[in-house]
């Protein structure tokens, strides 16, 4: 059946629609309330001509897949998810999937912990959040640890350990790591106490810290009762830091964008209690594979920028070419490939439609096809009223054109001067490795050796933006003998910040590791073995360029690959690697002059190094004695070029010349 009578046999219900080319891909993915008549009006002449990616589509189509569902909303939802899914080409691609950080409790484990995490799962752990701005998160539970002596660490706290570590003898850590250090109440009250914390219950959290800071010190347990005053302090002094002010107090997400010569800049505010908190950027620098998302048209009498889906108002064999559209805002050079109605239609929905958290507005530049429908959804899921608007005029106009404005030096910064602040990067840096600040100094280790020889690690430094070579490091592997990177790794990391726990020096801002999983979790057993729990710690895979960090070794990060970000850690792993190699090479040459030649009578170091300056190895030695002995003379007198001949080549009748000369 071709794709002409395929689509003669499809519903009329709503549903969703995947375009497949000749190799079975997915290039494509849409959704309508009619199939039939949505997917035969892509076959429409006048679509084709007027739409050069509607053209693209079906030039490269020859099937069609749907999936028919109950209503729009389903289909809507749906869309989403197939999307994500299948990445189709020809649809906008949300690639940055950052989401803000929330706080979680693991309330499943025997002694829960408190962390900040980027992922919500359904594993019955309780969530708060998400925090804006993203290191408000890390704020807060760094506050935790210090005030409810939550344990910090990564060590597995549903077994008991023979000893605690250094946060509970520094008063830091109450200590269930180790069997009767706290008790099983005690710890259950603190957890129930933080959750108040987070939830904002600060009345009803005062009243119980009151109440045993009494009974604390009636019993003459002066010391918890200090514990418990401060902790009553910490809560009574917590405000959030703000910093611009509107005029509504509101929870809203206001969005901006500029576009110009096929490349796409987007910024979205972060509204919360009326104050803008925080913002955050999208860049699309190929826009000529991802601008051809087709949004539903509008209906009609709606103003909207000329939709790049096909217009199923058309089923005449006759169309006129439809002139109502009206560009409701200014962009510069859009013309006809690029539709801010349909982009946003796009990206809003790979948004918020797998979100746990929408704010109560939502504002955008454009109005497009889906904002009531999509309105509807996100009010339905959130259990309350959300608006998605367009707005025009006013004090909302006002704020999404400054949002543009930002937008405008995002792209200047991204597209025009192509070379972001170091600051900006570190920032980037800390967002996606989860640090709680921003990196001063990140320590990068790497392995060398060829098949277990000489193996060999180097230790290369960068600091607030550049290398620092003053600082490279250089190790022999002493205890590991044969091919294994993971112990060479494990023993390099335990001498180096054994060292710098012994001489009281600070620690890096990050350690990253060049290597994968395997190479990641035995530096942290080595850091784990002395007694370091809590340093950040991060590997990055060759070839995937995927980095790990370690506690969410199950969420790696995938960078873009023209992320500068990416390309900062990329270099930093590079010279971690040139360093290891040229030292193993070093090495190498040392073992070569040192093992092969020093027997030989009469070749002392000085000839030693002439003859392999001359030669270039010691293997280009060996194959000039066997073939040509007498070009050895051009650095040795004859009677040593023989005595190096018969060294590497001794006959069968010298016997006893040979074990002397060894």
């Amino acid at each position: 059946m071709d794709l002409l009578q395929k689509i003669r046999t499809l519903p009329t219900s709503p549903g969703c629609y995947l375009y497949k080319n000749a190799e079975g891909e997915v290039i494509y993915v849409g959704k309508a309330k009619n199939l039939r008549s949505r997917v035969r009006s892509y076959f429409l002449e006048a679509n084709q001509r007027n739409n050069q990616k509607t053209g693209s589509l079906m030039r490269e189509a020859v099937d069609v897949d749907y999936i028919t569902v109950d209503n729009e909303r389903e289909a809507l939802a749906l869309e989403n998810n197939l999307i994500k899914q299948r990445k189709p080409r020809f649809n906008i691609l949300l690639r940055d999937d950052k989401t803000y950080p929330y706080i979680k409790i693991t309330l499943t484990d025997r002694h829960p912990k408190v962390f900040v995490t980027r992922r919500l799962r359904k594993d019955g752990g309780a969530y708060f959040g998400p925090y804006f701005p993203g290191n408000l998160a890390h704020r807060l539970v760094d506050l935790i640890h210090r005030s409810f002596l939550i344990p910090s660490c990564k060590v597995d706290l549903n077994r008991y350990h023979p000893r605690a570590c250094l946060q509970y003898y520094i008063k830091r850590c109450l200590g269930p790591c180790v069997e009767g250090l706290v008790t099983p109440e005690t710890y259950k009250d603190t957890i129930r106490d933080v959750q108040l914390f987070l939830d904002g219950r600060t009345d009803e959290l005062e009243k119980r810290l009151t109440a045993r800071m009494a009974e604390a010190a009636e019993n003459m347990q002066f010391e918890l009762a200090a514990r418990l005053r401060d902790q009553l302090v910490t809560v009574s002094q917590m405000q959030d830091k703000q910093r611009i002010a509107t005029t509504d107090n509101e929870d809203a997400d206001v969005f901006g964008f500029h576009y110009e010569n096929q490349m796409l800049a987007v910024n979205l505010f972060h509204m919360r209690g009326g104050k803008i908190v925080d913002r955050r950027d999208f860049f699309w620098e190929d826009l000529p594979d991802l601008a051809g998302h087709f949004g539903e048209s509008l209906n009609e009498g709606e103003e909207t920028e000329a939709a790049l889906e096909p217009d199923t108002r058309r089923s005449a064999p006759e169309i006129e070419e439809d002139s109502t559209s009206v560009q409701q805002t200014p962009v510069a050079e859009l013309g006809a490939v690029f539709s801010p109605a349909a982009f946003f239609s796009a990206l809003l929905k790979q948004l918020y439609l797998d979100q746990s958290y929408v704010p109560r507005s939502i504002y955008v530049p454009v109005d497009f096809p889906d904002r009531v429908l999509l309105a509807d959804l996100l009010s339905e899921r959130a259990h309350h009223r959300i608006e998605l608007a367009a707005p025009q005029r006013g004090d909302k106009r006002s704020l999404v054109d400054l949002v543009c404005q930002n937008a405008k030096q995002s792209y200047d910064q991204r597209f025009r001067v192509l070379q972001p602040t170091k600051k900006l990067i570190a920032d980037t840096l800390q967002d996606i490795l989860n640090l709680p600040e921003t990196p001063k100094r990140i320590e990068c280790f790497d392995i060398s050796h060829i098949q277990g020889s000489e193996t060999v690690a180097s230790m290369v430094v960068w600091e607030d933006g550049v290398m620092k070579k003053s600082d490279y490091r250089k190790f022999q592997i002493k205890t590991v003998s044969g091919n294994d990177d993971f112990a060479s790794m494990r023993e390099v990391i335990q001498r180096r910040y054994k060292r710098l726990l012994d001489e009281k020096k600070p620690f890096p801002s990050v350690i990253l590791i060049d290597g994968g999983l395997g190479q990641l979790s035995a530096a942290y057993a080595a850091l784990e073995e002395i007694g370091v729990t809590l340093q950040p710690l991060a590997s990055i895979a060759k070839k995937e360029e995927i980095i790990y960090v370690h506690g969410q070794e199950d969420e790696p990060v995938v960078l873009d690959r023209r992320s500068p970000v990416l390309h900062m850690v990329q270099k930093i792993r590079d010279e971690s690697h040139r360093f290891a190699v040229g030292y193993h090479r070093k090495r190498r040459q040392i073992r070569d002059r040192e093992t092969e030649l020093d027997p030989i009578p009469g070749v002392g170091p000085r000839t030693r190094q002439r003859l392999i300056e001359h030669f270039g190895s010691i293997r280009a030695i060996k194959q000039t004695a066997e073939q040509n002995p007498d070009a050895l003379t051009a650095v040795v007198n004859q009677a040593t070029a023989e005595k190096i001949r018969r060294y590497f080549f001794p006959t069968p009748a010298e016997p006893e010349t040979l074990v002397q000369i060894s």
